[in-house]
């Protein structure tokens, strides 16, 4: 049997998980689920002013996921801690999205606070900042 804080910690990952899957799925219900319904929650995407309180954020997902065709969130570089009632991952996100013909990449890293409640973790702050891009051979005006 897995001690308390293992089993917290599994949680709070799988918890993560779904958030990623909800966001790959385009699943506004799920997202619903997995957030705190409560005027302090916070959210930042990547080139966006802070959203605050979850009538904001919940309009900020409705419209990102209405408007994206498809989208793939690879996470890498995960880290994850429980502190109490709180948990934390931070994490990188490999994301590709495509909307109408166009498809775009990005790096993210982002940082995922979560709240443990009677029904399990839930969001109170997502905050993404793209990643810088690090070149690693100089352009030659091919592309590979």
């Amino acid at each position: 049997m897995a001690p308390p804080e293992a089993e917290a910690l599994a949680a709070l990952r799988e918890t993560n998980d779904r958030f990623y899957r909800a966001f790959e799925t385009l699943d506004l219900a799920a997202m619903d689920r997995l957030w705190l319904h409560d005027p302090h929650v916070r959210c930042i995407h990547p080139g966006w002013d802070v959203l605050v309180g979850w009538d904001d954020v919940r309009a900020a997902w409705e419209r990102i996921l209405q408007n994206t065709g498809w989208i793939r969130v690879s996470v890498t570089q995960s880290h994850a801690e429980v502190m109490g009632d709180v948990g934390l991952v931070g994490c990188s996100e490999n994301i590709t999205s495509g909307r109408e013909g166009d498809v775009g990449v990005a790096v993210a890293q982002a940082t995922n606070l979560f709240r443990l409640t009677p029904d399990g973790w839930r969001i109170f702050l997502h905050h993404a900042s793209l990643a810088p891009v690090h070149v690693t051979q100089p352009f030659s005006g091919v592309l590979q």
